[in-house]
């Protein structure tokens, strides 16, 4: 994985911390995956370890949860 990705579900938590990730490390440098707009990669994202949104999955694999938006499965829903 060469660049950190992004994960969450389009809340207001989520979305303002979407804002501070791509404005700290920059846009070029992180994946946004919205949830509400793919849900298709949730099981990329728990098979990563994220267990809430949002969250962050740096280049080697750690996973840094930020605030609490949502659970998984409330995002799964």
């Amino acid at each position: 994985m060469s660049k950190s990705i992004f994960y969450h579900a389009g809340c207001p938590v989520c979305v303002s911390a979407e804002h501070d990730i791509v404005n700290l490390i920059g846009a070029e440098n992180v994946d946004i995956v919205h949830f509400g707009e793919d849900s298709s990669r949730i099981s990329e994202a728990e098979k990563a370890g994220v267990k809430s949104v949002p969250a962050l999955v740096t280049p080697n694999g750690n996973v840094l949860h930020i605030n609490f938006g949502a659970s998984m499965e409330a995002v799964k829903g």
